[in-house]
């Protein structure tokens, strides 16, 4: 689709006339210069279940993140500093890489040990450029095996080792801090099997999740989580952050879609818990173990997850609200009429809106408003759908609850709606420097941080922004300044964790902690959890060489 189809589409919209009546308009759609996934995938089939993803701009032989990555840095932006400089932190005891263990990598991966500085150079940053390693050494696993060896010569040697999929999360837990290793998933990237009957993926732990989407709809299936990253993140480090995204309020979360997993251990064993069963009731649970552990645990080289059957209808809502309580009961009425179709609830404020037109040059569809909530809705019959959505449109707007709206059922117009909700984390990064927090808190109170924080920080920010999942009461704050500033840091932390910890949420919903929130842990879990965590920690990985500063606060 290119840019002129695009701003040529039209769509229904809803207003209020003066009398009070419900009109509907049919105006152009917005301009719609969207941030598309590359058209470079193709997919391989090969002998039996097994199908191969690969990107035909990014040869395996020539690999370079940047050119792969969905969410890439601003060209001739400055230097990232070095997270050992920029954060108390010190390095531990692990050995450096020798020679020698050079050549023992080139023994079990041939041809795909890296040391290229330029080509290392993306993969020690995080995408919104806020924390840097130093690492001398990517290595490029295509196996579970090759990864177990991987593994086993680091637990002997003392290397600390990185793994790391798409490097698209925001707590800097997929990057190095020091010189660890990068253990790059991108090649592993086979779909083993599926099960047209059950639903049931296998896969590998570097598939892409667009990929996989796209696998799974030729099939009628989709899967179970969507984010605004789909176009870089691999299955395997969805599961190993616990990802939430945009399905959550509908299918629930990886702790309840993953039905097996494969890991590698920190000394190289073979951990295959890769059921297909739905049912297991013997014994511990172990993978639950390592989803969420953020790659601290064990390497996850495979998953196995169920996957819901493709819905016939989609329909999607782009609507205005006068103010956040209008949102909550817009919420409440869109849960009461359309109850099983429902498939997502997301809200943004103004300030959002006003940023992916800066930056991103993309189009307010309806009438300025302090607020804006995208419902989506997914069922088996479009007639049926169209009807209960267009009756909650006329309770909300003939109440007052929201003040315009537009209805989109077409899937690029859908696509267009979704990109406004989805490009924001983008408009951000684009605004400056960008201090992220994913809190979960009750939703009647789920804004109140937003208005409390703008006031604290004044103008020591360009923006204060919030948006996120209101369906699950997960809050995306994000505040941005022209560059990194001590003095904000400040003012945000720990002022952001203790008013989130007094109404009793969660300091991560969804990004996990990573390097950057490993120190807030102890506002979300009592002492007696995190010690648990630390006795977990050591007794999977006693050298400590998987993932080490990340996730779990450092012991006195």
């Amino acid at each position: 689709m290119t840019h002129a189809h695009a701003s040529r589409m039209l769509c229904c919209v809803f207003s209020v006339s003066a009398a009070g009546a419900m009109v509907l308009h049919l105006v152009p759609r917005c301009s719609a210069r969207l941030f598309w996934a590359s058209a470079g995938w193709r997919r391989t089939h090969i002998q039996g279940a097994s199908v191969g993803l690969k990107w035909l701009g990014c040869p395996r032989d020539s690999y370079n993140p940047l050119a792969c990555r969905r969410y890439s840095s601003v060209s001739g932006s400055p230097e990232v500093m070095l997270t050992s400089e920029r954060y108390p932190v010190q390095r531990l005891p692990f050995s450096t890489v020798s020679e020698e263990d050079l050549t023992a990598f080139e023994r079990i991966i041939p041809g795909r040990v890296i040391t290229d500085p330029e080509q290392l150079e993306a993969c020690n940053v995080d995408w919104l450029r806020s924390v840097r390693g130093c690492s001398k050494v990517l290595l490029r696993p295509q196996t579970t095996e090759e990864v177990s060896q991987i593994l086993r010569h680091c637990h002997k040697r003392n290397l600390a080792v990185n793994p790391q999929g798409g490097n698209t999360g925001m707590v800097g837990g997929s990057v190095p801090v020091f010189d660890e290793i990068i253990l790059s998933t991108a090649l592993m990237n086979q779909v083993i099997s599926f099960h047209d009957v059950s639903g049931i993926l296998v896969c590998q732990a570097g598939c892409v999740l667009e990929e996989l989407s796209q696998y799974l709809q030729e099939r009628d299936f989709i899967m179970p989580l969507d984010l605004g990253a789909k176009g870089s993140c691999h299955i395997g480090g969805n599961v190993a952050t616990n990802a939430g995204g945009l399905r959550f309020l509908r299918y629930g979360s990886l702790r309840g879609t993953v039905l097996g997993l494969e890991v590698v251990l920190a000394d190289g064993t073979i951990l295959n818990c890769l059921t297909s069963l739905r049912k297991d009731n013997t014994g511990y649970d172990l993978k639950q173990l390592f989803i969420g552990s953020e790659g601290t645990l064990g390497i996850i080289t495979a998953v196995s997850i169920l996957c819901p059957p493709r819905p016939k209808a989609v329909n999607v809502a782009f609507l205005g609200c006068p103010g956040f309580a209008e949102v909550l009961q817009t919420f409440s009425t869109c849960k009461g009429m359309l109850g099983e179709i429902l498939s997502a609830f997301e809200f943004m404020d103004a300030e959002c809106m006003k940023l992916v037109g800066q930056h991103l040059h993309l189009t307010n569809p309806v009438q300025e408003s302090p607020f804006y909530v995208l419902v989506e809705t997914s069922g088996s019959s479009a007639g049926h759908d169209t009807e209960k959505l267009t009756s909650v449109l006329e309770q909300v707007l003939n109440s007052g609850l929201v003040s315009d709206g537009t209805i989109a059922t077409d899937q690029r117009k859908v696509q267009m709606l979704w990109a406004l909700r989805e490009r924001i984390t983008e408009a951000l990064s684009r605004d400056g420097y960008v201090f992220k927090y994913d809190i979960s808190l009750p939703v009647e109170q789920l804004y109140d941080l937003v208005i409390d924080l703008r006031t604290r920080v004044g103008p020591r920010a360009k923006h204060v922004v919030g948006y996120g999942h209101l369906g699950d009461g997960n809050l995306h704050l994000n505040v941005t300044a022209e560059a990194f500033s001590q003095e904000l840091l400040g003012a945000l932390e720990p002022y952001v964790y203790a008013w989130t910890a007094k109404q009793r949420g969660s300091v991560s919903a969804e990004h996990g902690l990573g390097f950057k929130k490993k120190n807030v842990l102890g506002y979300s879990k009592p002492p007696v959890a995190v010690k648990m965590m630390h006795q977990l920690k050591v007794l999977l990985d006693p050298k400590g060489i998987l993932n080490p500063y990340k996730t779990l606060p450092a012991q006195a």
